[in-house]
């Protein structure tokens, strides 16, 4: 049973959707303009079945979560707002996967609530350290709500491009339309000061203790392997790295049966199961 409800975070309201029993996991969506928590990771959600306590927030500034009064959003927001949720919840152990800036936050998460982690999925993640803006992100976060940059959107982030579907472009150029005020706040130009706020350092990744798992995309043009993933297996004390072949940035779509596999296995594993 899939829910969404909203929880109050440090006085704030948090959009969160929640499925399944047992051992916590933190779903942390990226940052692409009408991106949400639930439209992000529902279908990995209902593949992995009931199993595990999965739990995906609107982070604060996407879908249903506002920036809380004061803030401009952030690596520090949402990280904290992540840390504060799951104090919320109640629940003290938890593993944390996160897609692209959601990488980043659950490698930041990792590194600040070290007794909390078990373990963390960074996938087509940021963070590295000194990872340069490429331009293919420039241009998604740029994406002006509405078909044209719905197309736009999904075309940088498939490898596949029959996966940008009308249905598809439809569906999200909705969504950024209803984020659209928000959203603008976020990544005004110029925009590699904020590829850089989710730039991690050398310090805050050796702080890191949980096992990680990066997965990749051989042919990611948002966050490219060589200058996204690679460079974090030098400062990640207990790392394995999964490259999926003829996959851009979204490998949860583009290999979903293979992704949800590794997902499973990963998480099993860790818990000790």
């Amino acid at each position: 049973m899939t829910a969404l409800r909203t929880v109050t975070v440090d006085g704030s309201p948090v959009q969160v959707m929640e499925s399944g029993t047992g051992p916590a996991v933190l779903m942390l969506h990226g940052s692409g303009p009408g991106t949400t928590g639930s439209g992000a990771w529902a279908a990995t959600a209902q593949a992995l079945g009931a199993s595990l306590h999965l739990v995906a927030p609107d982070q604060a500034g996407f879908g249903r979560t506002p920036i809380p009064a004061g803030s401009r959003g952030g690596l520090r927001l949402w990280t904290e707002q992540a840390a504060a949720l799951m104090d919320a919840l109640g629940v003290e152990h938890y593993a944390v996967v996160g897609h692209s800036m959601g990488g980043a936050v659950a490698l930041a998460l990792a590194a600040a609530r070290p007794q909390q982690v078990t373990h963390v999925v960074a996938v087509s993640t940021m963070g590295a350290p000194g990872a340069p803006l490429s331009a293919d992100l420039d241009a998604l976060w740029a994406a002006p709500a509405g078909p044209l940059g719905a197309r736009d959107m999904l075309s940088r982030l498939f490898f596949d491009q029959a996966l940008v579907t009308e249905s598809a472009v439809a569906a999200r150029a909705a969504a950024m339309r209803a984020g659209a005020d928000a959203y603008a706040s976020l990544f005004p130009p110029p925009r590699a000061r904020w590829a850089d706020d989710l730039a991690l350092s050398a310090q805050t990744l050796a702080g890191v203790r949980a096992p990680v798992l990066l997965v990749h995309g051989a042919e990611d043009r948002v966050t490219p392997l060589g200058t996204a993933a690679l460079p974090l297996l030098e400062h990640l004390a207990d790392v394995r790295l999964h490259v999926f072949g003829r996959c851009g940035h979204v490998p949860a779509i583009e290999h979903a049966h293979d992704f949800r596999r590794l997902l499973s296995c990963f998480l099993g594993r860790e818990q000790g199961h």
